[in-house]
């Protein structure tokens, strides 16, 4: 069966390299993250040798001021790779609890791979945005497209959007993130969600680095229909994604501020409802404000406008001024045109 948008907003629990190496661990994070709330369960997928080259010179070592300085891209990625043979049972275990199951392919060979597994969708992470055959091969595998924007300016994410709907792909989905690790909310930049949704002509995201669930909840008001946020069982695991990933409370107290800001969201609607239809009864309204007798004129003194709400719409007040009253009216009596008949 192919994958359906739900109508509320999707949350993807990143397992990345938050494994220790166990694929035990793994499975107890797929629970885990079925439990927090999340809708999907997303991995990498790729080998040192298919992202980077083992070499030691200076082009391949990562410095900067990053969590990884001192390291080079292919010993950081040996150990943060999910090894290929994990994933199917990751993916069984995915759909034991509910839960969608997708990657990030990194080259070709492994959208073949994912093929077999038959995932939810394709991701296309931050830094392979500009691999325009990797995206044309992945969508043209027809599965929705999910493509992070951190690294990429307007020409760059016009460019892969074209390369997706070039191979006859619009499930597109552009995702707003910051490129560091972990991310400042500062440099958030939500801001440009609703630009990217009119620029582009896809559906918008969030993949969030930052530790703060105000950042997940702001996308949401602003329009994002997938968050993504990286999740490990517990900090102390450690690993290259360690410290920017939220443990299952943290998650779970992200996806309850999510579906709390979709509530209040709601949709577009003027006017009481619910509970507050049934209090719009203490609205403003007309009420004779002393006792009055037949004959007696309405004044400023003798009607007023007051709540509740069970007499005349106050927008007749100044026409009813001057008029007298036909039969006598007590105090607190809700103003009505048969008291003038």
């Amino acid at each position: 069966m192919s994958f359906q948008w739900p109508d509320r907003v999707f949350i993807v629990a990143e397992l990345s390299a938050n494994h220790g190496g166990s694929l035990q661990v793994c499975l107890d994070t797929v629970r885990a993250a079925a439990e927090a709330g999340a809708d999907a369960i997303k991995l990498q997928t790729y080998s040192p040798d298919t992202i980077t080259l083992d070499c030691d010179t200076p082009p391949f070592r990562i410095d900067g001021g990053t969590l990884w300085d001192g390291r080079t891209l292919h010993s950081l990625y040996a150990e943060a790779m999910t090894p290929w043979e994990w994933h199917r049972p990751i993916r069984d275990e995915a759909e034991k609890t509910g839960l969608a199951f997708f990657s990030s392919p990194f080259d070709v060979t492994a959208v073949d791979f994912l093929e077999n597994l038959a995932p939810a969708m394709y991701k296309i992470a931050s830094f392979e945005i500009a691999d325009i055959p990797l995206i044309e091969y992945a969508a043209a595998k027809g599965r929705p497209m999910v493509m992070s924007t951190g690294i990429a300016d307007e020409a760059a994410i016009e460019e892969a959007v074209a390369a997706c709907r070039n191979a006859g792909n619009d499930d597109i989905t552009l995702l707003k993130c910051t490129s560091a690790y972990p991310a400042e909310p500062r440099d958030a930049n939500l801001a440009t969600l609703p630009d990217m949704a009119a620029r582009f002509g896809c559906r918008i995201g969030l993949s969030d680095h930052t530790m703060d669930e105000a950042v997940a909840v702001t996308a949401v008001a602003l329009g994002a229909r997938l968050v993504e946020k990286h999740f490990i069982l517990d900090r102390a695991i450690g690993g290259p994604d360690a410290s920017f990933s939220l443990t299952p409370e943290e998650f779970g107290g992200m996806v309850s501020a999510v579906r709390t800001a979709e509530d209040a969201l709601g949709r577009v609607r003027y006017g009481p409802e619910g509970q507050a239809a049934k209090n719009a009864r203490f609205g403003r309204s007309l009420f004779i404000a002393q006792d009055m007798a037949a004959g007696d004129e309405l004044t400023p003194d003798t009607l007023r406008s007051v709540r509740p709400g069970d007499g005349l719409h106050p927008r007749h007040y100044r026409a009813l001024l001057g008029r007298k009253v036909t039969r006598a009216a007590a105090k607190g009596t809700p103003m009505d045109w048969s008291l003038l008949e």
